[in-house]
């Protein structure tokens, strides 16, 4: 066997040892190659166990701070018992399973991520600052004082959550799903249909959702009227509202099959952003036009289009024209 064979057989053994390799891998359980992006996105993030936690002063105030995100009602509403802050909704109305569900608006990437800027308020924003925008919008209500109690104990819990994630970690599941845009505008008819056929049983044929036994907060809870969330809220962007309920909706229902197609879930958002919400809105919003998202539903614009267009959409030549619009030259 000549020296030349012999290098060739390596070189050949060393070949398949890694494609074998990587094939592998590929395969193990929990992986997922992206045909899309040509990228591995690694596992599914796993939240941590509170059960885990150990019986100390730290660790009963981020018990505190799960049992205010998931009761908040109950300790910040207009019945609470620690003050009356709050329409009635808890927190974990929109952060599913106090902030640990998958794509279901969860709190993975906030440990990590803040203080993080962000276009909307245009400043470097603060746990802190981010949770009482929460109180005044989502839960239509007032700011929770920052050196309070309730305060700490909330960013210590949802510091706890992402406590194992880092910055640069390609994890499933964590905030919400995109969902492509629809090639027409969102029905607010069809998703009447939609509403009646899937939502109404729990959240009432006016959108007023289902109070509590107790009273103190609700069981499922208003989408619409004055003890829902106001227009200057995240949900009040039909494409967060859509993605939202397309993966969670009806209520526990699993990611992994979801019970309302893409165009429901866009239809059934116009549906519910169409009815009555309070009417609230803060004076820094937006302090460039040019960086509001293309279903932002109030003006003014850096584009031509209507409110209602940015309302409704369709949306993929609004968001060309604002790819064009940050390509000139400024």
């Amino acid at each position: 066997m000549t020296v030349k064979f012999i290098k060739y057989f390596s070189g050949i053994t060393l070949l398949v040892l890694i494609i074998g390799s990587v094939i592998f891998y590929r395969l193990l359980p929990g992986y997922n190659y992206d045909t899309q992006k040509k990228v591995i996105t690694g596992n599914s993030w796993q939240p941590p166990d509170t059960t885990e936690l150990p019986f100390t002063t730290a660790a009963n105030l981020i018990r505190y701070g799960r049992a205010l995100v998931a009761n908040t009602s109950a300790y910040l509403g207009p019945r609470g018992s620690i003050a009356h802050l709050s329409n009635g909704m808890n927190c974990q109305n929109c952060h599913l399973e106090a902030g640990t569900k998958l794509y279901g608006s969860n709190f993975a990437l906030a440990a990590s991520t803040y203080p993080r800027y962000r276009e909307r308020s245009g400043r470097i924003e603060s746990i802190e600052f981010r949770i009482n925008e929460c109180m005044q919008r989502s839960l239509n209500g007032e700011k929770l004082d920052s050196l309070s109690p309730e305060m700490r104990a909330m960013v210590a819990y949802i510091k706890w959550v992402g406590k194992d994630i880092t910055k640069a970690a390609k994890l499933q599941g964590t905030g919400i799903e995109e969902l492509t845009y629809m090639e027409r505008a969102a029905n607010a008819v069809n998703g009447r249909s939609v509403y009646i056929n899937k939502c109404k049983s729990c959240h009432g044929e006016t959108g007023q959702g289902l109070p509590a036994p107790d009273s103190i907060g609700y069981s499922y809870p208003p989408l619409w009227g004055a003890n829902s969330f106001n227009v200057s809220a995240g949900m009040y962007r039909i494409s967060r509202f859509a993605a939202f309920v397309k993966n969670n909706m009806p209520y526990k229902s699993a990611t992994e099959a979801p019970q309302l197609t893409d165009e429901e879930a866009w239809d059934v958002a116009a549906f519910v952003n169409s009815q009555h919400h309070p009417k609230i809105f803060f004076p820094y919003d937006w302090p460039s036009i040019a960086s509001k998202p293309v279903d932002y539903p109030f003006g003014p614009y850096a584009d031509n289009y209507s409110e209602l267009r940015h309302k409704f959409g369709p949306f993929e030549e609004i968001k060309k024209t604002k790819i064009l619009q940050q390509k000139k030259p400024q």
